[in-house]
């Protein structure tokens, strides 16, 4: 005999009430725990805790569950009552747990457990008081309100945020719909709308794009509720393009835990359309991801998986071995690092032809830029400077964001390899890209260098530098007041 299902109490809260609502969705659909946590990639437990109201449910929660379960928006409705309500145990970035006015190591801390919202507020870089930069999650109007940071207030898009207004959404939909009158369907018109997005993040960065690209998919969401047959496929198969590229933009904002959900919610929309090339990118791109965070463990088993579920000898599985070179290189394991990228260079001419659409970017360029990544995290930094140096001098120059990732990343071997003033200098160049297009991965590599720096603080190109970068930076102690 099954256990009886414990007993639920939706009048006590909000909190409450939300987790009530799961169960009743998911009974209604006849969907046990088990195949539920299988679809969201929530854990079994985790899933009975929020059903129990013993565990607050993140703004990500919502939006997953609210997906799987169809509920039409209604379980992001009932999150936002718990944020409004007086919950003392709830834990997400709202709540009053984190301020820029704790202590170094708590605030540190605090954030790498936390997701943050996208309409709560918005991430910024902050130099902590023991030196160390993160990205925190500010309320706008405080932020505005204390007037300090403004660098990066600007560089981040302050009073930006990433999710756009029913009315817009609707205002889309209609443009949409209205493609034939300019000789288009709305599937084509949405296939140029991404392609037009991707363009403007390479010039412009993330943070002014993102708002449009989540919109985009809730347009999708909505025609695909009005399509059936091979046009509802080709709108999900469209659907998991905006979530992959959504995913692309919060992790060059430097919100990695968004870019995973993301991630994540593309793969769970591929498997729906049967597209296995589209799949095959998506788990690419997780590896990518991986290496991006550093995380040993998921890096090169992602990207041999990636390489498992590609055609053999074709573009993508040249780049599921691009990202396992590094994850061998972050892993100490020099020798497969660089067997790898050999393979990745000596297969480039014949993935050429390939006549897929994904991982077009392949070139010559993109496996050295690996190969230097891989040299710097082995110690070798000089070699790492020159093999990035070379890779940026073959860039298209409409990279212009990507120019100052790689820019901070031979920055960050030029001090590895003891050459302050260059690594000043290039770093430099790189931070006026940041501030151009708000990318949290430039930052990110420009901690590293301000940090790779400080031996060196006296000497006048480091000192200009060093200044210049914590011009954009919220300061912790600032926000005390």
């Amino acid at each position: 005999m099954g256990q009886r299902p414990k007993a639920l109490t939706p009048e006590k809260s909000p909190l409450h009430y939300w987790g009530w609502m799961v169960r009743e969705l998911r009974n209604g659909r006849k969907i046990s725990l088990r195949d539920l946590s299988e679809t969201t990639f929530i854990s079994h437990s985790q899933l009975a805790k929020l059903e129990h109201a013993e565990r607050v449910p993140r703004l990500a929660d919502a939006e997953v569950l609210d997906a799987a379960l169809d509920a039409r928006h209604l379980l992001i409705e009932l999150w936002e009552r718990i944020g409004k309500a007086d919950v003392s145990e709830r834990s997400h970035v709202s709540s009053s747990g984190v301020h820029v006015s704790k202590p170094s190591f708590d605030l540190a801390t605090a954030l790498s457990g936390q997701a943050t919202s996208d309409d709560e507020g918005i991430s910024v870089p902050c130099r902590l008081r023991d030196g160390q930069v993160v990205f925190v999650s500010l309320d706008r109007r405080a932020l505005l309100r204390s007037g300090v940071g403004l660098g990066a207030g600007a560089a981040f898009g302050v009073g930006t945020p990433a999710v756009a207004d029913p009315g817009a959404v609707a205002g889309l939909v209609r443009r949409a719909r209205a493609a034939s009158t300019y000789g288009s369907t709305p599937l084509e018109h949405l296939h140029k709308t991404r392609r037009r997005l991707i363009d403007s993040d390479n010039l412009v960065g993330p943070r002014q794009v993102l708002r449009t690209a989540r919109a985009h998919i809730e347009v999708i969401q909505t025609l695909r509720r009005e399509a059936s047959g091979s046009d509802s496929r080709n709108l999900m198969e469209l659907q998991t393009q905006f979530a992959e590229f959504t995913s692309w933009l919060y992790q060059d904002l430097g919100n990695n835990e968004r870019a995973q959900y993301w991630l994540d919610r593309a793969l769970t929309w591929s498997h729906g359309v049967d597209d296995n090339e589209l799949t095959t990118y998506v788990m690419a791109r997780k590896a990518q991801l991986a290496g991006d965070t550093r995380d040993l463990a998921d890096v090169v088993d992602l990207a041999e998986a990636a390489q498992r579920m590609a055609r053999p000898r074709s573009r993508l599985a040249a780049v599921g071995q691009t990202y396992a070179s590094y994850g061998h290189a972050l892993r100490g394991e020099s020798s497969a690092s660089a067997r790898s990228i050999d393979q990745v260079h000596n297969a480039l001419d014949s993935v050429a032809s390939d006549p897929s659409p994904w991982g077009v970017w392949l070139n010559a360029s993109y496996v050295e830029v690996h190969r230097a990544q891989g040299l710097e995290v082995m110690g070798k930094h000089a070699d790492a400077a020159d093999a990035f140096a070379a890779a940026i001098r073959s860039l298209p120059d409409d990279y212009h964001r990507d120019r100052g990732v790689y820019l901070a990343r031979e920055a960050v071997a030029h001090a590895g390899a003891g050459a302050p003033e260059q690594a000043a200098a290039v770093g430099l160049d790189a931070l006026a890209i940041a501030e151009d297009t708000g990318s949290g991965r430039i930052i990110h590599e420009l901690a590293r260098l301000d940090q790779g720096l400080t031996t060196w603080s006296q000497l006048p190109e480091v000192a200009d530098f060093r200044s210049s970068f914590n011009a954009v930076l919220v300061h912790e102690t600032e926000m005390d007041a």
